[in-house]
């Protein structure tokens, strides 16, 4: 953490040594932890929480109240962030002098918000000191005495109009989807004689958000370049050239590193993100709190060239397989993808058959102002050019159909859109077609085994052209769990290709064991 300049405004405000005191004393002798190897201890402070917590309850205003009315709290995963925020709420709930305190958790989604509530909680079960005093509901935790609450809240800004909140705890800003529930939430504390708001997040990616607003606004307060005395930023973080395969740089951003996280997890996770560009932004992101950029390529052609070879094609006759179908819009690519797996699971090559579709009219563009040899494809086969100005399903479904006489095909995965009427037709010919979203809860897990399985170089392609191509125009959208998922709205050309491989690798994996188990089950998901 970079040290804030010292600014003339302090000298309006002097420290209370007793009140800083009372603060940092409040967590050992009141709480413990509640979860991983800590549980059941006394909550000791780690030196930069002890820091934040003694400058955020010391520092006072001429007039006895606290200096600071925001608190910016950047750190990466894992560093004990839910826990310190779950711990600063309890202590504006009980200890803080505040008659009526209302301590509002709130973030992108309930689930979210629930995640800082339910620690404080745990705690007060936890605790003899706060037990006896306090009342746990399923959403909020209740001090009669003093008349006061903490409750957890929803997204849904417009239902928080009239709250009058002493503090807020806002949790992983940068998923926040908008700005309505956060100037919903500013104005909430208004009316309070010494509000505290704490903004506690991660890095993201989306530069125009609200929480990159207030990121770069903490920035600059830090570096004092600009003049703020009632805001406090803690922000640990590497930069964008800093090496992130260097433990030195490790240090620099986790500050609980060897408290809440082990080093040797972090070398783990930069072992696997050594050869993924999708998992070296996450990991840049997640562990080392550096905003990275939305687009990232995700697969290497080198390693898409160094697959295996195909099993020949008369040899896959007969053999259990399983289809993917990605029907994009009328006037552009389609695929089928069908993937048959190994009988040996562990250690056997997994075939890929592939069939794309393109109106016949759009060829001559795409080949003009794209520079894409669609003709030539179409000409050698690998692409399957429908007459007229959009895709001829019928000619899919004659395809489909096809390779279903000649292959064992279990079941084909698709996405609803567009594919009503197909779907219905293809049940009529005696497929069993199975409904996937193209969500990320959908399509993280066979995204991962594909990883998973290029990097073994088990993934056998056949060498289609069209294939690579898609391969590498895919870019990834990556959460704050790590899922991924290609992304057609983010991929510079087309990836319906690949996407429809994910469906089919998603099939495939769940009933490749002859036990009719899931390959997920059996070995648990990747995590990059």
């Amino acid at each position: 953490m970079r040290r804030r300049r010292r600014s003339p405004t302090r000298l309006r405000y002097r420290f209370d040594r007793e009140l800083a005191e009372r603060a940092l004393s409040f967590f050992p002798t009141c709480l413990v932890h509640t979860q991983g190897e800590l549980a059941g201890q006394p909550f000791e402070l780690a030196p930069w929480q002890a820091k934040m917590v003694g400058d955020l309850f010391g520092w006072i205003r001429p007039d006895g109240t606290r200096r600071y009315r925001t608190l910016f709290l950047g750190l990466p995963k894992k560093q004990g962030k839910s826990t310190i925020v779950a711990g600063l709420g309890l202590y504006l709930l009980t200890a803080d002098g505040e008659l009526g305190a209302h301590v509002v958790s709130a973030a992108g989604d309930r689930d979210q918000a629930r995640i800082v509530f339910d620690s404080a909680a745990r705690m007060v079960r936890q605790s003899t000191a706060l037990s006896r005093r306090l009342q746990v509901f399923r959403s909020s935790i209740v001090y009669a005495e003093t008349g006061s609450s903490y409750r957890v809240i929803s997204a849904e800004a417009f239902t928080k109009h009239g709250i009058n909140a002493s503090a807020i705890l806002f949790d992983e800003l940068h998923t926040q989807p908008d700005r309505e529930l956060y100037d919903t939430l500013k104005g909430a504390v208004a009316a309070r004689r010494q509000p505290l708001t704490i903004y506690a997040t991660t890095a993201g990616w989306d530069r125009k958000s609200i929480c990159y607003e207030e990121y770069e606004y903490a920035k600059k307060v830090r570096d004092g370049i600009l003049e703020d005395g009632s805001y406090y930023p803690v922000i640990f973080e590497a930069t964008a050239e800093d090496d992130w395969r260097d433990p030195r740089v490790w240090r620099q951003a986790n500050p609980s590193l060897g408290i809440t996280v082990p080093e040797e997890y972090l070398a783990q996770e930069a072992a696997q993100a050594a050869e993924r560009p999708a998992a070296q932004q996450a990991f840049r992101r997640l562990h080392l709190n550096v905003w990275t950029e939305s687009e990232s390529r995700w697969i290497d052609p080198d390693l898409w060239a160094a697959q295996p070879e195909r099993t020949p094609r008369d040899e896959l006759a007969g053999r259990p397989c399983f289809g993917g179908l990605d029907l994009a819009a009328t006037q552009d690519f389609a695929a089928f993808v069908l993937v048959f797996p190994p009988e040996d699971l562990a250690a056997g090559n997994w075939d890929v058959l592939a069939w794309h579709f393109i109106p016949e009219e759009t060829v001559a563009a795409r080949v003009r102002k794209e520079r894409v040899p669609v003709d030539l494809w179409a000409a050698e086969g690998f692409v399957t050019a429908t007459p007229g100005p959009v895709i001829d399903y019928e000619a899919i479904r004659e395809t489909v159909h096809a390779a279903a006489e000649e292959f064992e095909v279990r079941e084909i995965a698709y996405d609803r859109w567009g594919a009503t009427q197909l779907r219905t037709q293809l049940e009529a010919d005696g497929l069993t077609m199975v409904q996937m979203n193209q969500s990320m809860k959908g399509l993280s897990p066979p995204a991962k085994e594909l990883e998973k399985l290029l990097l073994e170089r088990r993934l056998a392609h056949g060498g289609d052209p069209v294939l690579q191509w898609m391969a590498g125009n895919v870019v990834v959208e990556i959460d704050s769990s790590a899922n991924i998922k290609p992304s057609k709205r983010k991929s510079r050309e087309k990836i319906d290709g690949i996407v429809a491989l994910c469906l089919a690798l998603d099939r495939a994996t769940r009933h490749a064991d002859p036990t009719g188990g899931s390959v997920y089950e059996e070995r648990g998901l990747l995590v990059l």
